[in-house]
């Protein structure tokens, strides 16, 4: 009687590869997997519950009123935040102004120009990461001691817009530095190559291929700047203003100091008028946000 054939799979000569220790606890990645979900869900369910909160207080007065009408503490129901709005507009009008073409040519110059080897380009750089973990009340307190007493600008638009710059100022040279450096070296070897000047470069080659970028972060960090109140309410940012700001050099409030009025009193018509300003802001940061996504998304290249 013939014993039976065993069949041995065909080798192919290579070594096995041994099994890394660990792969048999798969509940550990499970683990780690659920706590992302449930981190996300409790932050997208308080989101959701403030802005439900905010829209149901402030329904009432979603109209016309709120932007079309002065603040006003006797008659709380034909109040608006007219001036609140345009003041809004003109300091950030202002602070992209101040801090926008020195961020992106700071950036310029510590990417393309700055030998890293010398002491003042770390010390420069070094400077602008700690700048840009520093509390925004600092940044208030700089703003009244030198700015606004030191040159005597005052309390007034140009005083807000500088101290709001040197708020976002290392933002955008950080998130201006990453766009640059993202365009790949061999870009500007090929410009150098065929004759181009350095200079040359970098306006014809480098900054349109890092627009998308530098665009995006110097949008958002207009939009940090639109929502902080801190600064300007050491400022001395007024709280009741009957006026829209004419120039650089008129007294001013924006949103979130009119919103820090409001609800600071007592009636509830006040509380109302107060979430719908809070809407308002909400309105402006997310179309702000927007156009930076569509920004990145419709000049973004890959390489």
């Amino acid at each position: 009687m013939s014993s039976p054939v065993i069949e041995r799979p065909a080798t192919t000569g290579m070594p096995e590869v041994p099994r890394l220790k660990g792969r048999g606890t798969p509940w550990r990645e499970r683990f780690f997997h659920l706590s992302l979900w449930a981190s996300l869900a409790v932050a997208a369910v308080f989101l959701a519950s403030l802005l439900t909160y905010v829209i149901v207080e402030g329904w009432p007065r979603l109209d016309s009123r709120i932007w079309s009408n002065f603040p006003d503490i006797i008659d709380p129901s034909n109040a608006g935040a007219q001036s609140a709005i345009m003041g809004t507009v003109w300091v950030i009008a202002f602070t992209a102004l101040y801090c926008l073409p020195t961020g992106i040519l700071t950036a310029i110059y510590l990417e393309e120009y700055a030998d890293p080897n010398r002491w003042w380009n770390r010390a420069i750089e070094i400077n602008i990461q700690n700048l840009a973990a520093v509390p925004s009340i600092v940044y208030g307190i700089l703003g009244l001691g030198v700015i606004s007493r030191g040159l005597g600008f005052g309390q007034t638009v140009m005083t807000a817009s500088l101290t709001l710059s040197l708020l976002v100022l290392p933002v955008v040279i950080i998130s201006s530095r990453e766009a640059i450096r993202a365009v790949p070296q061999s870009i500007r070897q090929a410009s150098l190559a065929l004759g181009a000047t350095q200079w040359q470069t970098i306006r014809r080659q480098v900054l349109p291929a890092a627009v998308p970028g530098m665009a995006t972060g110097s949008i958002l960090a207009l939009s940090r700047a639109i929502g902080e109140a801190a600064p300007l309410l050491l400022l001395g940012g007024l709280t009741f203003i009957t006026f829209n700001p004419t120039g650089a050099q008129s007294s001013f409030t924006v949103l979130p100091i009119q919103i820090f009025n409001w609800i600071s009193q007592s009636r509830a018509e006040f509380t109302a008028l107060a979430s719908a300003a809070i809407v308002i802001l909400l309105v402006i940061l997310l179309a702000m946000n927007s156009v930076a996504i569509w920004l990145r998304n419709r000049y973004s290249r890959r390489w």
